[in-house]
């Protein structure tokens, strides 16, 4: 339709076509913005890049300015004006490059005006010539991509022209809208040039940023260099370093610190230190450090003495507190810190041993008082004596009637002295716990005299041990020499206190046999006991004990055996012809029952053999017993001449030796069966005879 109009406003006089009306496009190429849409953008171009030519903007202009052809020429172009004054010879039709180009045939017009058409359409054609824009593309490949994106079916030119003229009011219609983005537009140009900016500047920092990144990098390569080297100089430095270096935390310990396990680990660190430095500074040489220490570690030194030196004091001060437990005090406090009187020692030997005999001093005097103390709680208890009268020759009542206490805690005997009884339960009882003060002074009750001996005995032995582990302990250092004196220094007061008690106990004027005997048995397990504690130091007071026990035994046997022989000496101004003088009566009223002696003589015996029955060869129980056997059979025999019938002369002495046989049969060891063997033999002598 356009073509048609186009061709009835031409004049035959004009080489160019009129210019076109204001209210439409002056070419189908202004008026399809689809067409436009597909060669060129529609948008403004965006300031700082290079516009591209555009059909639409150049056509527009082009019939807006200037109705002349040759002034609608954009960019000093002469293709339409050639076209349309000097025709070209053997160029092909146009519709047939309009045909090429839209890749379909034109419709043939049904009103005849398909010439004219065509030569309105080879005008058009030359003019649209300039406004395709290939973008570079041949013109099949041009052609292949607007045949995607045209319709199917080719648009006719009244269609095209309605699209024109609605596009056209659309953008009258749009024009602010098409403002208002044309300013967003320019906007955000603005913000780009912003962005673009900070974009520049933070390119610039990045760059800043990784010049430093490469000099951290040469800088860390260059540290790991250092600390790889520093690393082996430590490797090598570091012990001979750290064996002369002082923290200030063990310092501080050491100056200000209680005197705890962590101080004593400080104080052996320090000398450790100490020796370190001896051995570096030692056969002339020189180190630096060293000798800068040095100072400061005698301080140090100093100091630590100083302050064990209070710490000691300190705690033997508390020694002489009022009912204070010293084996507290040992084992908890000195005990756990035994280590700082070597230290002492080495530093300052005088002091030390000062600080040694200060403890000894202080030791003697708390055992001394305390055992002085028990002595007096156990005076306090009855203690059941034996007198001379209670001899095997003696008259037992007479002994009993005549037997006063001289003391009144001492009670008078009221029992068979010559009979053990049950007093055998205090060696074998498991008890090992002593009486207690205030027991000893409230009790009431009558005990033997080995009962005193054991409590104080027993309490002495469990102090004298702990004392001594303490000290080997405590002193360790110093050797077990040393140890031993100062043990000595400690309790020999005491132990001879103890020996005073044994005296006490078993001197006149008890005569308790049997009692000796018992106290020699636990005197010897307490030797045992001893040994198994590993306590050497108290077998001095061990053995002076027992050399106050054995003599003493030795002296009552031998009381007994006078006694005997006194009896016996009684029977020998009756002579065996007087005796035979006498009635028939007299001579009827003899009796072969065994005399009241015997009795006496064997369960004195028996107790004995009780007592020994793991005795040695070398103790003088054998040769008591011995002696003792002697004058009793010779007491029977100058008893038996007193009985003038030989056969019953021989009845008495049998019975006699069987009622000792009796009551020692249940005896065991090795002196009880030598003294059984003997008396069956006897025995068996004055059978026969009968």
């Amino acid at each position: 339709m356009w073509l048609n109009r186009a061709h009835a406003r031409r004049t035959p006089s004009s080489t160019s076509p009129p210019p076109p009306p204001r209210d439409r496009p002056s070419s189908p190429a202004t008026a399809s913005p689809r067409r436009s849409n597909h060669l060129t953008p529609s948008l403004p171009h965006r300031p700082g890049l290079p516009s591209r030519a555009s059909s639409l903007s150049l056509l527009s202009d082009v019939s807006s300015e200037t109705p002349s052809a040759t002034k609608r020429v954009p960019n000093g172009s002469s293709l339409k004006h050639e076209l349309s004054t000097s025709p070209v010879a053997n160029v092909p039709d146009p519709l047939q490059v309009l045909e090429g180009v839209i890749g379909s045939p034109l419709k043939s017009d049904a009103n005849g005006e398909s010439e004219e058409r065509g030569r309105t359409a080879n005008k058009v054609s030359s003019e649209r010539v300039q406004d395709i824009e290939f973008g570079g593309l041949s013109l099949r490949e041009f052609v292949a991509t607007g045949r995607a994106t045209r319709p199917s079916r080719p648009r006719t030119s009244t269609e095209a022209y309605v699209d024109s003229a609605h596009t056209i009011a659309g953008f009258e219609k749009e024009r602010d809208n098409f403002e208002e983005l044309h300013r967003s537009i320019l906007a955000c140009d603005d913000v780009l040039k912003s962005v673009e900016t900070y974009l520049m500047s933070f390119q610039k920092d990045l760059g800043t940023v990784s010049a430093e990144i490469e000099t951290l990098q040469s800088r860390s390569m260059v540290l790991n260099t250092k600390m790889e080297n520093r690393k082996r100089v430590e490797k090598i430095l570091g012990p001979a370093a750290e064996e002369i270096t002082l923290s200030p935390v063990m310092v501080k310990k050491i100056m200000e610190g209680p005197i705890d396990d962590a101080w004593v680990k400080a104080l052996e660190e320090i000398e450790r230190r100490s020796r370190a430095i001896d051995g570096k500074t030692k056969d002339g040489n020189k180190v630096r450090a060293a000798a800068d220490l040095r100072p400061l570690l005698d301080n140090l030194t100093n100091k630590a003495v100083e302050r064990i030196r209070d710490y000691l004091v300190a705690q033997i001060k508390a020694l002489r507190s009022p009912n204070m437990n010293a084996q507290i005090i040992q084992q908890q406090v000195l005990l756990k810190h035994k280590d700082v009187y070597p230290f002492l020692l080495r530093r300052q030997p005088q002091l030390a041993e000062d600080i040694s005999q200060a403890y000894i001093n202080t030791m003697r005097w708390y055992y001394l008082n305390n055992f002085t103390r028990y002595r007096t709680a156990l005076d306090k208890l009855k203690v059941q004596l034996v007198s001379a009268q209670e001899m095997i020759g003696n008259d037992s009542e007479l002994g009993k009637r005549s037997n006063l206490a001289a003391n009144s805690r001492i009670a008078s005997a009221t029992f068979d002295a010559l009979c053990l009884g049950r007093r055998m339960d205090v060696i074998k009882t498991q008890s090992q716990t002593a009486l207690p003060s205030h027991v000893a002074e409230e009790d009431q009750s009558s005990h033997f005299l080995e009962v005193a001996f054991r409590s104080f005995n027993l309490a002495l032995i469990d102090n004298a041990s702990a004392e001594f582990s303490f000290l080997a302990e405590f002193f360790a250092k110093q050797g077990f020499h040393a140890v031993s004196r100062k043990f000595t220094a400690v309790f020999s007061p005491t132990f001879e206190l103890g020996q005073t008690v044994t005296k006490q106990l078993i001197s006149d004027p008890n005569t308790d046999a049997l009692g000796v005997l018992i106290c020699v048995r636990l005197n010897q397990a307490f030797a045992f006991e001893l040994q198994r504690r590993k306590v050497p130091a108290v077998e001095a007071y061990i053995n002076g004990t027992n050399m106050l026990l054995w003599p003493r035994f030795q002296q009552i046997m031998d009381m007994h055996c006078e006694s005997i022989r006194r009896v016996t000496s009684s029977l020998s101004g009756r002579s065996a012809s007087a005796l035979t003088l006498t009635s028939s009566n007299a001579q009827s009223g003899a009796s072969t029952a065994p005399h009241p002696l015997t009795q006496k003589f064997a369960n004195f015996v028996q107790a004995i053999l009780a007592l020994s029955s793991e005795a040695g060869d070398d103790e003088p129980v054998s040769n008591s017993l011995a002696r003792l056997r002697t004058d009793f059979e010779n007491f029977l025999a100058k008893m038996s001449k007193s009985v003038a019938d030989p056969r019953k002369r021989e009845r008495f002495l049998g019975n006699n030796y069987s009622l000792v046989l009796t009551i020692i049969g249940d005896t065991a060891g090795k002196l009880a069966d030598e003294i059984r063997e003997h008396f069956e033999e006897m025995k068996e002598t004055y059978n026969e005879g009968r």
